[in-house]
This record gives structure tokens, sequence and C-alpha cells, in this order.
């Protein structure tokens, strides 16, 4: 069954095999107190998902930011959730974009030394994210940079204590914003490490949050619930190894690696997780499609596609008669027919998949989409019994990587 929401079409196409129907209204019920609690306290609680409450307030003003507006070409330096939701919002968008951003989200050697070669100082803009404000591939990316960054043309967005970022900013005399504590960085795309990147891409940033609270409305939650209570049933269950990405839709790659950190770190533990995978389509028609349809059943398919505006179309075939069914057919249509192809296929042999189709490019879709998943995350995680806004494994490597360099 599908519902079709303003922006976005959702469908499940999960077995009833995947999850126990026999508790679903039980579940149903218990969840939608939980939904209800996490509403009437949403302005109040100063926690992860206050996030996407009316009253949450940014940490910047646009009058304090005019003076960096000039700048043509923007740097973003940071890691994971620091990063990786400016990255969808620029590729999503990129279209509305006249400015040039470049995003170091990596120890890069050959990166690096292209923006020490390329970057001109008098006309870039860097900004440096870190929630911790000690995070090691950032401030190394920051020394190695050390030549380019001043405090004319840089901005620091990190938590305001004495982490070394935070003093380095002071030092240096360098505009500060502030990272939300109670904000963890997979979900921080709504605040200012997503917000103030946007804003220096010229997009309208209170169109991000346009839509924000829709899923918790009794008209369009039906999804939510249902997709939170057969996810909770599936992660329980253990059949499901991977969850495949399966994106006909570029604009969507970064989103998609967004996710991709969203629900292994939110969902990986305590024993429990499912790996997340970003494959790209139809490329991967002809690499992995193999695999996914005659081998293991155990992944789960989420199936990305995006309605297009510009069309391009096949005008002349070049190969002859047998080419022919090619002939004015548009590329879009190529792409959905490989994308029905396969779902027809993953229906006949009771594959388990879920459908987003994006029905245009805005602000106000994109904040949807990371709404919806943030929301599914944290809920689902509540419901398996985890906690979906740590992630204490990954401080253990932190840690050990120091005293390595010691």
């Amino acid at each position: 069954m599908i519902k079709k929401k303003e922006n976005f079409l959702l469908e499940n196409n999960i077995s009833k095999s995947y999850f126990k129907k026999k508790l679903y209204a039980k579940d149903r019920t218990k969840l939608n107190r939980t939904i209800k609690n996490i509403y009437n306290n949403l302005d109040s609680e100063k926690n992860t998902l206050h996030i996407l409450s009316k009253k949450f307030t940014l940490d910047f003003k646009e009058y304090n930011l005019k003076k960096f507006k000039k700048y043509k070409s923007i740097v973003l330096i940071g890691m994971g959730g620091s990063i990786l939701g400016a990255h969808s919002i620029y590729s999503f968008l990129k279209q509305k974009i006249k400015k040039k951003f470049t995003f170091l989200d990596n120890l890069d050697q050959l990166k690096i030394e292209k923006i020490k070669e390329r970057i001109n100082v008098k006309n870039s803009l860097f900004i440096i994210i870190s929630k911790s404000g000690n995070t090691i591939e950032t401030l190394i990316n920051c020394n190695l940079l050390k030549d380019k960054i001043n405090s004319n043309n840089t901005i620091i967005i990190t938590e305001q204590n004495n982490n070394l970022l935070n003093l380095f900013a002071k030092n240096k005399k360098i505009l500060q914003i502030d990272h939300k504590s109670y904000i963890s960085g997979r979900y921080s795309v709504f605040s200012e490490v997503g917000m103030l990147p946007a804003y220096f891409m010229d997009l309208k940033i209170n169109s991000f949050r346009k839509n924000l609270l829709s899923f918790f409305k009794s008209k369009k939650n039906f999804i939510l619930y249902d997709s939170i209570i057969k996810l909770s049933h599936i992660y329980n269950l253990k059949k499901i190894k991977s969850i495949i990405f399966l994106n006909y839709a570029p604009q969507l790659n970064e989103f998609l690696y967004w996710c991709q950190q969203l629900l292994a770190e939110s969902l990986g533990k305590k024993g429990k997780g499912i790996l997340p995978v970003v494959s790209p389509a139809p490329r991967d028609h002809h690499s992995l499609l193999q695999l996914y349809l005659d081998g293991p059943k155990d992944k789960l398919f989420y199936i990305f596609s995006l309605n297009l505006n510009k069309k391009m179309k096949v005008k002349n075939n070049i190969f002859g008669e047998s080419f022919r069914f090619a002939k004015n057919k548009e590329l879009s249509k190529v792409i959905l027919s490989q994308k029905k192809a396969l779902t027809k296929v993953l229906k006949s042999k009771d594959i388990p998949f879920r459908e987003f189709k994006i029905e245009q490019i805005s602000e106000e879709i994109l904040g949807e989409l990371f709404a919806y998943f943030v929301l599914e995350t944290a809920l689902v995680g509540k419901s398996i019994g985890i906690n979906p806004f740590n992630q204490p494994a990954v401080e253990e490597v932190k840690n050990l990587t120091k005293k390595y360099l010691i």
C-alpha cells in the first residue's frame, strides 16, 4: 500500500515472515505512546530530537556573517556527522548553488595538496567543524592548511569548552559558533553544522525546517509507524544482515552516505545492527545484481529514485533497427524501466524492499527526508532496546589511536 506524501512516496514491500504480525497491534499502541511523549516534550526537553522543534534556535545571526558572503570558494573541514549533512545538501541542491564547495572529510594527501595549490586565500572561506573540538583528523587537516587559515577567512563550529579547536579559535581570534552539546554529530544537520554551510550556499535555510513535524501528524504518520514496527522486528530477528541503498538518483548519493552513518552508528550496538551499503544504480546492475537476486536472502533493499523535471532524450538511434526501442526515449524512462524490472523481480523472489520516490528537488523535500530518517532511526533504536544517540565502541578506537601516536 502506498500513502502519498506531499514530497515523496514510500512503499514497504516486506513479507509477513519478517515481522510478527500478532504483536503488530500491541507494538503500534506502545509506539503511539512513545511518539506522543516525544512530540509533547519536543519544545521543552533539550535532547537530540529538540532539533526538530519549532523553538530550536541557531547560534548565529545572518548579519554577523555578511562579511564572509564575499567568498566564492568554501572549504569545509570535518569528519562524519560534522560534514556529511552539508555535503548531502550541496549534492542534492547543486543546481541552485553558484559557489564552489570543497569537502575535506578524510586524511587525503592528494586532496590537501590540491587545496594548497589551487585555493586562493583572498577568495576562500574555511569552515571547520568538530563537536568535541578534539577530532584527530580535523585537527591534522587544520595543521596541514595552517598557512591558509586566519581570522578573516575562517569560522569554527565546536562546543564551548576547553577543547583544542575552541582554544585555537580564541587564540587566533577566529569566529566560533557553538555546537550544542546535546546534539550528536550524525543528528546535527538541522543545527549550525548543516545550516551554516547551507547559508553560504545561498539556500533558504528556513525552508529546510518547513515539514519537520509532518510525520507526527495523524494524516501523515501511517508509514512512519508501519516502518518502525517492521524494522524493529527485522533488527531483533537478525535474519537480515545488510541494508542495500540502491540509488537511481545520483543527486542523493551523499544523502545516502549520511544515512549510512546514521544507521550504522545509531543502531549497531549490543550485538544488533544491519550493515548499510550504498549501491549506485543502474551501474551496479552489472556488478552486484547477480548476488542481490540469487545470493543469500539476507538483504533489505532501500530503492531511491527522483522525478527530474529536466528531460534528456535519445533523439536519434545510431545502432539500427534492432535498437529502435531506444529512439525518442527519455533517459529517465530508461532508468525507470530498469527500476521497475528490478522491483518486479524482487517481489517475485520475495526479497524485502522499501521504495522511496522523491518527487522534486527543493530545500523542503530534503529537510523532510532528513527529518524522516532521524525520527525513524531514533525510534527503531528505542524499540529494540538500545541507545540510538551514543557510540561507545568508536571512542575506544579514538583513545587507542592517540595512545599509538604518543
